[in-house]
């Protein structure tokens, strides 16, 4: 879950560790490599590498195939799954966390290496993007709290996104998706962008996520 407060405006690295990466005395269990879950939100900012990549192209020519007027990546995550460790992201959908009026939030899901049903691929519901957004993450002046009860799903509707190292899985904002615990032994890492549309769409001042400085876009038309 994304913190509440917003960020700065250089958009600082947000560092976040596994819940079971700690024994009962709050002490690492593990190395501190090995007891990440993500690194975030703003590694298409700040880090050459990574700016390089989600600036780059091939990324910048989907979204133009997509028919985006101007879009500007709002999120960036590296994800590691750790092994043995990795927690489950429960079902959701992205337009529930980045929501702009209409949507256009699409996700980029980039596997760093081999994603099975084994260490924790993606789940998602066919077909579940065509039934609108179920809830929003509403930020105010007293806390951050959804609109609606999270919903309930019957596993059996979700098939499995199994991918090779290499592979892109593009997402779109109201897919229903989401990935189990990481119970093997080999790690499953993935770099997580999230674009959105800031020409004709407008940018929700009760997301999670706010900014005094506008996303630099992929391109303009």
């Amino acid at each position: 879950m994304p913190p509440a407060g917003s960020l700065t405006d250089e958009q600082l690295r947000f560092f976040d560790a596994n819940e079971k990466a700690f024994g009962d005395d709050g002490c690492l269990k593990q190395a501190k490599e090995l007891s990440i879950n993500k690194v975030g939100h703003a590694l298409h900012e700040l880090d050459p590498v990574f700016k390089k990549f989600s600036f780059g192209a091939n990324v910048s020519s989907l979204f133009s195939s997509l028919r985006y007027k101007r879009p500007a990546v709002i999120q960036s995550m590296y994800i590691f799954k750790q092994p043995g460790i990795g927690g489950e992201v429960v079902p959701h959908q992205d337009n529930t966390f980045l929501y702009t009026d209409p949507p256009s939030c699409t996700g980029l899901w980039l596997a760093l290496e081999d994603a099975t049903k084994t260490n924790g691929c993606l789940w998602a519901i066919p077909g579940s993007h065509k039934n609108g957004l179920k809830r929003r993450m509403i930020r105010d002046e007293i806390d951050t709290h959804f609109d609606h009860p999270s919903p309930t799903y019957d596993l059996k509707e979700f098939v499995p996104l199994e991918v090779k190292s290499g592979d892109l899985v593009v997402i779109h904002g109201d897919l229903i998706h989401q990935s189990f615990e990481n119970l093997s032994l080999v790690s499953r890492h993935a770099l997580s962008l999230h674009v959105i549309d800031t020409e004709g769409c407008e940018w929700s001042k009760q997301n999670w996520l706010q900014r005094k400085i506008p996303p630099q876009p992929l391109y303009e038309n």
